[in-house]
Parts: C-alpha cells; structure tokens; sequence
C-alpha cells in the first residue's frame, strides 16, 4: 500500500510538472512579439505534449486508486524551478523568452531525472516515463536550439 502512495505521488509530481509547463508556455505565448510565429506554433505544440502527457500520467494515477492533481507544483519532493521560471517572464525579447523555457526545460528534465531514481517505480511506469522524458528532452533540446541561435 505504502508502494502504491509513493507512486501516486511520483505521477502526481510529474503531472504538476506538467501543469507548471503549460502555464509557462501560455505565459510565454503572451511574451512574444507578432513576428514570431514560429514561436508561437512551437509552444502551442508543447502544451499540446504536455496535455497528452498529463492524461497519460492521470490515467494511470486513477489506474492506483489516486485522483489527478489539477494544480501546479506547490509542494512534493520533486524539483520545482517552474515557479521561478514563471516569474521571470518579463522580458519581450526573443533570446529572453527562449533563455526562460530552456530554465523551465531543465526543471521538467531533473523532475523526470528524481521520478525515474525512485526504486519504488513499477517496471511498466518506469517506462513510460522514460519515453516521455525523452519527449520532453527533444523539446528541450529544439528550445536551446533557438535560443542559441537568437544571441
């Protein structure tokens, strides 16, 4: 039983991870100038992975007898630097945008890092958030991208 609440709450922190990292595109989205509409594409389609992601990771916290945390991070055991990186929007800036979702990227990355460490993790969950962990990492990796390239 204990095994089983220590899962849940596994799903749950990365559920809010999610939550965190669509709040933060949206906000993001709000921070582009008109002209970045590859941008704009670009987030859309990330807070469409983490929808799918987050159902994903519901259904199975439903799956243990858990409910879904709606909310973003506010506490639990794993990293939370989306809080931060939500405050930190303040610029307009192309480079700043993009320096500010790398930031969220890492979180979500170290988050799925502390979850995937956890011996307590059955087998079948274990991967599945290793895929999405590597879902999120070509995301990442397309955010450093452009934001290197905006110096």
């Amino acid at each position: 039983m204990q095994a089983t609440m220590e899962t849940i709450e596994i799903l749950n922190d990365l559920v809010q991870i999610n939550n965190d990292r669509i709040d933060g595109y949206e906000k993001a989205l709000g921070e582009l100038k008109q002209e970045d509409t590859d941008l704009r594409a670009l987030f859309s389609s990330m807070i469409s992975e983490s929808h799918e992601i987050r159902l994903a990771l519901g259904t199975e916290v439903n799956a243990l007898g858990g409910d879904m945390e709606t909310s973003t991070t506010t506490s639990g055991k794993i990293y939370r630097a989306w809080m931060d990186v939500k405050a930190l929007f303040t610029g307009h800036d192309r480079h700043t945008v993009l320096a500010n979702c790398e930031r969220g990227e890492d979180a979500a990355q170290k988050a799925y890092n502390t979850a995937l460490e956890d011996e307590e993790l059955p087998a079948y969950l274990r991967e599945m958030v290793a895929e999405q962990q590597q879902t999120l990492k070509r995301s990442h990796d397309k955010i450093k991208e452009l934001r290197d390239a905006s110096k």
